[in-house]
């Protein structure tokens, strides 16, 4: 992979932190897989982590690990749950169609703006970014996904933004 599509140069710097470390675990051909991650490598990003399993055809997705900033702000735990089983709705929400461009494309996927799988905090500023991994580098397998909340979002969030391929 030569061009990677940039996330805006005004993200919260922890997105920014996985983003620059997706880049620098991607393989010279093909995607990085979990065995590229080590969470020693990002320790103040794990509360903000989902590692997410991409699970059959059409996908389903079925949170692996959630860090304890994503627990707190959904109120309960995820781990092995699916998204679909824990969010009515889920693929009409915009977090499905973060995962499925992911999943599609092979590149990351990043917005900001309210976070579509809690409606009780619709008020909530919310910054994400999914990025894919793909253990044999071609067949996605897994996403991982930063998602900060509140006061840890990006402070000039509006309304929700994707990222858009480099020139």
């Amino acid at each position: 992979m030569t061009d990677y599509i940039e996330i805006p140069d005004d993200c919260h710097p922890k997105i920014r932190k996985i983003y620059d470390y997706w880049r620098y675990i991607h393989p010279r051909s093909g995607l990085p897989g979990r065995q590229h991650l080590d969470p020693l490598d990002i320790p103040d990003l794990l509360p903000h982590i989902r590692l997410i399993d991409v699970v059959g055809d059409p996908p389903r997705f079925r949170v692996r690990l959630c860090g304890d900033r994503i627990r707190a702000y959904f109120g309960s735990p995820q781990q092995d749950r699916f998204f679909d089983e824990m969010f009515p709705s889920f693929t009409s929400r915009a977090s499905y169609v973060a995962f499925m461009n992911a999943i599609v494309t092979g590149e990351p996927s990043w917005d900001a703006g309210a976070c579509d799988l809690n409606p009780a905090k619709v008020f909530v500023p919310m910054e994400r970014i999914v990025l894919p991994l793909a253990a044999d580098g071609r067949n996605i397998d897994m996403l991982i996904m930063v998602s900060l909340f509140g006061e840890d979002a990006r402070a000039n969030y509006g309304a929700p933004q994707k990222i858009v391929q480099s020139a």
